[in-house]
């Protein structure tokens, strides 16, 4: 159901690889509220991916872009505006890949140029488009950047790896540029923590599905599932909380409050 909360806007999602993304339910959403917008990736996960076929569907420019890259986010920036016939009012920072992860080195035995690599997609990215964006001038007054994050940023999850580190960057980096993007332009910069979710990217981390029933039992909401996190990032997409800026914001059923909980313990509390 479409309460047209984005109508008139233009917005650029990166991140969306297949329909397990985040970003590929947040760019579904931001289309149903009434937004037109362009989905970017790196080239490479355009080759194996599936952001074409959703660009298809919602009817988006499809612009390849390496996030590490101040020439090739200038170029999504120009080529964005150009498709979309304006200025950008959102833009949505769902990026995140560690080698390190994914060649499942222990966080006391990481490889440094792979952790430098992971910090430059993860979270250096962030700044990255910002400052692009600003020096182009490219974001409206009052428009909203919201970038992905994980509970990992504030405590400690062993097998996440250096991710944590990255996530603790990435919400640092919101806030510090938030201020300026703020005092400036009125363009708010917000962080959603969000609950471990079933991507693509999230089954990577080792035995993400036991610490996945760990934190739904946990948490007295359950784990807030894909669906909800897009409406949570299109209400802040959206003009309501236009007063929201350099926060993180807990979208995790409750998880990130929690000590214990009596459904994970052997035996009842007594």
């Amino acid at each position: 159901m479409s309460n047209n909360l984005l109508k008139g806007k233009r917005g650029i999602i990166f991140g969306a690889l297949d329909d397990k993304s985040l970003a590929w339910k947040v760019a579904e959403r931001c289309v149903e509220e009434g937004a037109t917008i362009t989905l970017t990736n790196a080239p490479v996960a355009l080759r194996f991916g599936q952001l074409k076929e959703l660009g298809e569907k919602l009817n988006a420019k499809v612009i390849a872009a390496d996030a590490t890259s101040v020439e090739d986010l200038e170029n999504l920036f120009t080529e964005s505006m150009e498709a979309l016939g304006g200025k950008i009012d959102f833009v949505l920072h769902s990026i995140g890949m560690s080698i390190n992860v994914r060649k499942k080195r222990e966080y006391t035995d990481l490889k440094y140029e792979w952790m430098q690599k992971t910090l430059d997609i993860s979270a250096l990215s962030l700044h990255k488009l910002l400052q692009v964006a600003y020096k182009m001038d490219a974001i409206n007054d009052w428009g909203s950047v919201v970038a992905l994050s994980f509970l990992a940023a504030q405590r400690t999850f062993p097998q996440y790896n250096e991710m944590a580190e990255s996530k603790a960057l990435l919400e640092s980096i919101s806030r510090s540029f938030g201020y300026h993007y703020g005092a400036e332009k009125k363009v708010r910069i917000n962080v959603i923590s969000q609950s471990p979710t079933m991507t693509t990217a999230g089954s990577g981390v080792h035995q993400f599905d036991r610490f996945f029933d760990y934190a739904d039992n946990m948490a007295p909401l359950g784990n807030a599932p894909a669906e909800a996190c897009a409406d949570f990032t299109v209400t802040m997409f959206s003009d309501l909380t236009r007063y929201i800026t350099m926060q993180t914001l807990f979208h995790d059923g409750g998880f990130s409050s929690m000590g214990m909980s009596a459904s994970i313990l052997p035996t009842e509390m007594g």
